[in-house]
C-alpha cells in the first residue's frame, strides 16, 4: 500500500505540474511582460533586457527567507491561475460540442440548419452520380462518387444535428447507435463500459483524456487574450494557443468516436448477453436492432 500511495503521490505531482503550474507560470511571465512593456514598447528588447535585470538584482538582495517565500507566491499564484483556467474549461467543452446555452440558441439552430442543408444536399450529389448502373460506370465517375462520399464523411457521419464538427462527430455516434442498432447510447453507454474488457476501457480513456487535455489547453486563449488589453502581442499567443488546443481537439474527439463506435459493434452483444436479452450463445456479430431496442426499453426504465 505504501507504494501505492508514493505512486498515486506522483502522479498526482506531475499531473499538478503539468496542468496548473507550468501553463500558470508562463501566463504569469506573461504579465509580467505586458506590465513592463505595454502596448509601445511590445517589442523593444532592449527596455525587457533592462527591467529583467533588474527583477532579478533585486530579488537577489533579498534574505533567503524572502526568496522562498516569493517562490512560494509565485506557485501559489500559478496554481490559482491553472484553477480557474480548468474552470472555464467546462465552457469551452460546451462550445465545441454543443448544444449551447440558451442565448446563443438561435445562432446554434442557424448553423446546425446549414450544415444539415448542406449534408443533405451532398448526399443527393452522391445518389445522383450512383444512379448509373455499376456495369457501365466509367473509372471518371467511380472518382466523383468517392469524392463526394469523402466530403459527406468529412462534414458529418450521420445527418448535422449540433453546430459544430465536433459535436457531430458525437451526435452522429448516438444517432447511429440508435438508427443501426436500436441502442439509446444515453442511458445505455454506462451499462455498456461496465462489461467492455479492460483493454477497450484503456483505449478509450486515453482518447478521452487526450481530448481533455485539448479541452485544457484552448481554454488558456481566454486569459491571453484579456491580458492583450495591455499587451497586445498577447493576441498572438492566444491565437497559436487556440489553434492548437482545437486542432487536437479534433483529432481526439475522431479517435474517441471511431473507438466508441467500434466497441458497440464489438460488444454490443456483451451487453445484451448481460442484460439476458437475445440468445447467449451467439456471441459474434453485431447487436441487432431488436436487440437494441430492448435494451433500450430495459435501461430507460419508463423515462
Amino acid at each position: 500500500m505504501g507504494g501505492f500511495f508514493q505512486q498515486l503521490a506522483k502522479t498526482l505531482a506531475d499531473r499538478w505540474i503539468s496542468l496548473l503550474v507550468l501553463p500558470g507560470a508562463f501566463f504569469l511571465g506573461a504579465v509580467w511582460l505586458s506590465v513592463n512593456l505595454g502596448h509601445v514598447d511590445a517589442w523593444n528588447v532592449a527596455l525587457l533586457t533592462r527591467r529583467a535585470e533588474d527583477t532579478m538584482a533585486q530579488i537577489a538582495d533579498l534574505p533567503s527567507g524572502a526568496q522562498a517565500l516569493l517562490v512560494v507566491a509565485v506557485l501559489a499564484a500559478a496554481s490559482g491561475v491553472g484553477f480557474v483556467v480548468q474552470a472555464l474549461a467546462a465552457v469551452t467543452r460546451r462550445v465545441w460540442l454543443g448544444p449551447w446555452p440558451r442565448p446563443f440558441a438561435s445562432v446554434a439552430a442557424a448553423r446546425t440548419t446549414r450544415r444539415r442543408a448542406r449534408w443533405h444536399r451532398l448526399v443527393e450529389e452522391r445518389r445522383a452520380l450512383e444512379a448509373m448502373s455499376p456495369a457501365t460506370r466509367t473509372r471518371e465517375r467511380q472518382d466523383r462518387i468517392d469524392t463526394a462520399a469523402q466530403r459527406i464523411t468529412r462534414l458529418a457521419m450521420a445527418e448535422p444535428g449540433r453546430p459544430t464538427w465536433m459535436g457531430d462527430r458525437i451526435h452522429a455516434v448516438e444517432s447511429i447507435a440508435y438508427h443501426r442498432h436500436g441502442l439509446d447510447l444515453t442511458y445505455g453507454w454506462s451499462r455498456l463500459w461496465l462489461v467492455l474488457p479492460d483493454t477497450a476501457r484503456t483505449d478509450l480513456t486515453a482518447a478521452h483524456s487526450a481530448f481533455a487535455a485539448a479541452v485544457a489547453t484552448g481554454t488558456w486563449t481566454v486569459p491571453y487574450l484579456l491580458l492583450a488589453a495591455v499587451w497586445w502581442p498577447a493576441v498572438l499567443v492566444a491565437a497559436g494557443i487556440g489553434l492548437t488546443g482545437w486542432a487536437r481537439a479534433r483529432a481526439a474527439v475522431a479517435d474517441l468516436t471511431t473507438l466508441t463506435e467500434a466497441t458497440l459493434d464489438l460488444h454490443g452483444r456483451t451487453l445484451a448477453a448481460a442484460l439476458g436479452i437475445g440468445d447467449a450463445t451467439e456471441e459474434a456479430g453485431p447487436l441487432t436492432v431488436s436487440e437494441g431496442e430492448r435494451i433500450t426499453d430495459l435501461v430507460r426504465k419508463g423515462r
